[in-house]
Formats: C-alpha cells, structure tokens, sequence
C-alpha cells in the first residue's frame, strides 16, 4: 500500500467510526453496491472478440516454392560474406 492509500483508508475507518450504527449499515450496503457495479462495468467495458475470417489469406502463398526458396536474398548478401 502506498502512503496515499493508506492515509485515505485511515480517514475513511475514522469517519466510520464516528458514525452511528445505521449509517454504518448504509455504508456498507453501498459499498457492496459499488464493488458489484465496478465489476460489471469492466465486464461491459471489455471489447468483445474478434472472430477469424476464413480463408483470408487464400491466395497469399503460392505453392509449389520457387526452387531457389531456401537460398539467401540478394539484399542479404554483403552481411553474409
């Protein structure tokens, strides 16, 4: 926990626990209410996912490879001497 965390989580117990019985009892309910729409929010906020088209990349590689496939490129060739 940080110092700011810590400082706002102490504040919060102190305020709380000046409070009368009731109110504690709104305050928790409500933070239950906040926790349950916090975490709904974040299921909402998630994009949703991206289906996979088939057959894309049809046409892409055409087979059978040239037979000089596994040889080095030109543009290659100053770094491998």
């Amino acid at each position: 926990m940080t110092t700011t965390t810590q400082t706002l989580d102490t504040e919060i117990l102190q305020t709380i626990a000046q409070m009368p019985e009731p109110l504690k009892r709104e305050i928790l309910h409500y933070a239950k209410y906040l926790i349950d729409n916090h975490s709904k929010e974040i299921t909402q906020n998630a994009p949703p996912a991206r289906k996979r088209r088939v057959g894309i990349l049809k046409g892409t590689f055409v087979l059978p490879l040239p037979d000089d496939f596994d040889e080095p490129l030109e543009d290659f060739k100053e770094y491998m001497e």
